[in-house]
């Protein structure tokens, strides 16, 4: 047992990301009671009576993280009024519903940044392939009549066909030319953007019924389907957990994500041993755009149903930051993606009851990154063993 312990307290990636999400649930709860006036009115006089400032705080942190996680996984209350008859299922489901939906495109856009990592590549151009992908697969939506069925396939490769155009170029360019791929993408998320925000005013596409910038509602045929409302989540995250696994498959078991990992590491020696290079990049891309234009697709098709000049959000950035805190591992990157979500989901609530800052649940997740992106400082809080010394450690890293 006490070997066991010893070997679970060690800087392995599960470890390190627990004890990343704990320092930044407590900076959190520093940064909760600062931001609160009423709060800090009790510390003026914390030398005379310390029980009401600390109280005070404790009430207000503890209200706080409970609407987090009561906006993100479930609320006791309604499961309980759903047993006595006086709720309903779909309220009692509605937070894990709304968590589940916020994190259905972040994996896509998440899995397009960690497959292009483990390539030796840096696709900071998710946004724009999400983009890309929103306008594909919205104009097929709604500009394309086909049965019940068909038309959301076929408005779904149209997504991922549009993000592997956007990331065929840069992969192209690279391939090619050499030109950094950093460049490349960031310059195309803004002509995806301004293309998308000139496209909605268009003849056509614009909803005729409408004076702003807003599309014609995409056809029902073609929107992906959703339980009851009020609840929100739809396919998209069962096919979320599906590209998990294809992305895992590739990576792991297929001769591509051999010849993938190879050039990541050293693509000199993979030159010498016989791998286009070339070609591994410019497929590596066409890739990773495509799942990120899968993403936003499914935000358009799923949450959205119509396209507007702000209809992909950030999905394509936040998507960096879910492949990081995964690890760059497809089932971390899953994982990392519902926790973004419930970050979000739980925020709102905590907004509306708690009268916390949204702004401040982003803080939480920049915290997290950090601390994931440092774990020496991690390691050296927490005075961590090395992984490398524990087998049990790097075990489950590997599995991680």
């Amino acid at each position: 047992m006490s070997l066991f312990l010893q070997n679970l307290w060690s800087a392995n990636s599960v470890t390190v990301t627990f004890l990343s999400i704990f320092l930044a649930l407590v900076i959190g709860a520093v940064l909760i009671v600062v931001s609160d006036s009423q709060v800090l009115s009790y510390f003026e006089y914390f030398t005379s009576r310390p029980s009401d400032a600390l109280n005070a705080s404790w009430d207000l942190i503890s209200q706080a993280y409970a609407d987090l996680f009561k906006g993100a996984i479930f609320d006791p209350a309604a499961f309980q009024a759903w047993f006595d008859g006086t709720g309903t299922w779909q309220a009692a489901f509605g937070p894990i519903s709304e968590t589940l939906t916020y994190a259905a495109p972040l994996v896509f856009t998440g899995l397009s940044v960690a497959i292009a990592f483990r390539g030796g590549l840096f696709n900071i151009g998710g946004q724009g392939q999400a983009v890309i992908g929103c306008v594909t697969g919205g104009v097929v939506g709604f500009a394309v009549g086909l049965p019940v069925g068909l038309h959301l396939l076929v408005a779904l490769v149209a997504g991922f066909l549009g993000g592997a155009l956007w990331g065929f170029l840069p992969g192209l360019l690279k391939a090619r030319t050499g030109a950094h791929e950093v460049i490349t993408t960031i310059m195309l998320n803004y002509i995806a953007t301004l293309f998308l925000s000139w496209l909605i005013l268009q003849n056509g596409v614009r909803d005729p019924d409408r004076t702003d910038a807003i599309s014609k509602t995409i056809e029902s045929s073609a929107q992906l389907p959703a339980l009851p409302s009020p609840l929100r989540v739809h396919l998209g995250i069962v096919l979320a957990v599906v590209a998990t696994a294809v992305v895992a498959w590739l990576l792991n078991k297929s001769p591509f994500g051999f010849e993938l990992r190879a050039v990541g590491v050293n693509p000199p020696a993979a030159k010498t041993a016989g791998m286009s290079v070339a070609k591994t990049y410019t497929l590596l891309m066409v890739i990773a755009g495509g799942l990120a234009g899968l993403g936003g697709a499914v935000q358009v098709l799923g949450t959205a149903d119509k396209l507007t000049a702000q209809v992909a959000g950030n999905i394509g950035f936040d998507g960096l930051l879910v492949a990081l805190l995964g690890r760059n591992k497809p089932w971390g990157t899953l994982l990392a993606a519902i926790l973004y979500g419930a970050l979000r989901a739980g925020g709102n609530l905590m907004q509306v009851d708690a009268g916390i800052s949204l702004e401040l649940v982003t803080v939480l997740q920049a915290l997290i990154v950090i601390f994931i992106a440092a774990p020496a400082l991690v390691k050296a809080i927490f005075q961590l063993r090395a992984a490398r010394s524990a087998r049990l450690g790097a075990t489950m890293a590997k599995g991680w």
